[in-house]
């Protein structure tokens, strides 16, 4: 499990760099995309699956989405020559690697896991719910507002 621990943490640094470093902006928000994704792995492997499903719909899913959306609209009047610059096989080359190396290491993870939690006690994503909205409450509702 460390050995899986790691190479998903090297991926997350590894695209956190690229997406910092970056020139063009839609390469950079995928290469954080990649970086959600690697850090999603690691709260899998951290037997937190709920965390992992939430990173993985909240932020990889809907607001990277929508960044790379509202990007793209504002690129409006780009080029012929920088848009075809883009499309360039050569330019997927290192997200394609680390995303397959992230993908193969979840699936050896999953075969490498044991089937049952570590943990004593489940936490379900029911009491999750029931957490925050009974003792958290005022927590959440000072949140709308902020």
């Amino acid at each position: 499990m460390n050995l899986f621990f790691y190479i998903a943490a090297a991926i997350a640094l590894i695209s956190t760099i690229m997406a910092i470093s970056g020139r063009n902006a839609i390469h950079s928000l995928l290469f954080l995309i990649l970086s959600l994704l690697a850090v999603s792995v690691i709260f899998y492997l951290l037997n937190a699956p709920f965390i992992a499903a939430l990173e993985v719909i909240i932020y990889a899913g809907a607001i990277m989405v929508l960044f790379i959306f509202v990007t793209m609209m504002l690129n409006i009047g780009i080029e012929r020559s920088t848009e075809k610059k883009w499309l360039n096989p050569r330019m997927w080359i290192i997200p394609s690697i680390l995303a397959a190396i992230l993908l193969t290491d979840l699936i050896l993870a999953m075969k490498h896991l044991p089937a049952s939690p570590s943990v004593d006690q489940i936490i379900l994503p029911k009491q999750v719910g029931i957490s925050l909205f009974s003792t958290y409450l005022l927590a959440v509702r000072l949140q709308q507002y902020f």
